[in-house]
């Protein structure tokens, strides 16, 4: 029997493969009834806590918390304890939005320590790009179907219009595999983030033309929109 190998996969500029047992996990959970943010703020701050917290803009009492750690035990422990110990054991978790995922390589990365590690924190850490638009997302069964040529190009045509509001400083997005991770059974969380909400929704609304989305998306969402009000960057990352 063959091996399996869980490696997240690239390749250097020669064009040989290389490989990395490294990944981010992440977690955005998102509370209500929190009156005062800035009491949660505070908290944050004095803990040893990374990520960042957002002002939920369709809850006037709302908000959302994204952590991230390579060590999957982080949330059942440092996180879990420090989430009962403060100001947020007050507010009333919304569980119908809580995401998690894992970051991944998708083969033809040069630097994966940076695709993996370094670039997801970063994103979701930068103080210019604080507006930002989280949700999870399904695919139908009928795209695993097809050929490995066929969902590269459908991928590619997603990834070109990516790249365009990437290129004009309109937004960054964050994305995490959650095969097996999810409650809902989802494949994918996203994160677009940028420095004003409009390129945001112009992003999702350009995405829906693509074959990905107008063909092979089953589920998608619900939506989390918010604005950072505090971020931390690991010290090792500044």
């Amino acid at each position: 029997m063959d091996k399996l190998d869980l490696r997240e996969k690239g390749r250097d500029a020669a064009g040989q493969p290389i490989y990395s047992e490294r990944r981010l996990f992440m977690q955005l959970l998102a509370y209500g009834d929190c009156p005062d943010i800035n009491v949660l703020t505070k908290a944050l701050e004095d803990s040893a806590i990374n990520g960042a917290l957002y002002a939920d803009i369709n809850d006037p009492q709302g908000v959302a918390l994204v952590t991230a750690s390579e060590d999957p035990d982080f949330f059942l422990h440092a996180l879990r304890d420090f989430l009962a110990q403060s100001p947020f054991a007050t507010c009333r978790a919304k569980p119908e939005f809580t995401m998690f995922g894992r970051s991944y390589s998708i083969g033809y990365e040069a630097d994966l320590d940076h695709v993996l590690i370094k670039r997801p924190f970063e994103r979701l850490c930068n103080p210019d790009l604080p507006w930002a638009v989280w949700y999870p997302l399904r695919r139908k069964g009928s795209f695993e179907q097809l050929s490995a040529e066929e969902q590269r190009d459908i991928m590619s045509e997603h990834g070109r219009l990516g790249a365009l509001f990437s290129a004009g400083g309109y937004g960054q997005d964050i994305r995490l595999a959650c095969h097996g991770l999810d409650k809902n059974d989802n494949d994918f969380v996203i994160g677009l983030v940028g420095p004003e909400l409009y390129p945001l929704s112009a992003m999702v609304q350009t995405m829906r033309k693509t074959r990905q989305t107008s063909e092979f998306l089953a589920e998608l969402g619900p939506f989390l929109i918010g604005k950072a009000v505090w971020q931390r960057l690991p010290a090792e990352l500044q």
